[in-house]
C-alpha cells in the first residue's frame, strides 16, 4: 500500500517561498512509469494541478505557475518537494501530493490513484 505524507510550514508570508515535502512509503518514486505531483485546492474552489516529477526525474509544470514553481526529489529518502516562490494570499490552499499511473495523465486529477491527506498552507502577513 502506497502512502504519501505532506510536510512543511502551515503559514508563509507574502513574497516568500512556500516549501513542502512529500514522503512516500510503500513504493519507490523511481518505479516506472509513475509520476508524482503537487495538487492544491484553494478555499471554495476545485483541484488545481501544479506540477509533477516523473519516475525518470523529468518535470512538468502548469503553465500558469511555471515562472514560480520548482519540483525536485531526493531518491535516497524517497521524497519529492515543492517550491513556490513569490507567494500571495491567492496561494492559500490545501496542498496535496499524489501519484499518477503515468506522466501522460499528470494534469488530470481524476487519474490519480494515491493521495496524501493534504496540508493547509496559509499565506498571510
Amino acid at each position: 500500500q502506497v502512502q504519501l505524507q505532506e510536510s512543511g510550514p502551515g503559514l508563509v508570508k507574502p513574497s516568500q517561498t512556500l516549501s513542502l515535502t512529500c514522503t512516500v512509503s510503500g513504493g519507490s518514486i523511481t518505479t516506472s512509469y509513475y509520476a508524482w505531483s503537487w495538487i492544491r485546492q484553494p478555499p471554495g474552489k476545485g483541484l488545481e494541478w501544479m506540477g509533477a516529477i516523473a519516475y525518470d526525474g523529468s518535470t512538468y509544470y502548469s503553465p500558469s505557475l511555471k515562472s514560480r514553481i520548482s519540483i525536485s526529489r531526493d531518491t535516497s529518502k524517497n521524497q519529492f518537494s515543492l517550491q513556490l516562490s513569490s507567494v500571495t494570499p491567492e496561494d492559500t490552499a490545501v496542498y496535496f501530493c499524489a501519484r499518477a499511473p503515468d506522466k501522460i495523465v499528470v494534469a488530470t486529477t481524476s487519474e490519480y490513484d494515491y493521495w496524501g491527506q493534504g496540508t493547509q498552507v496559509t499565506v498571510s502577513s
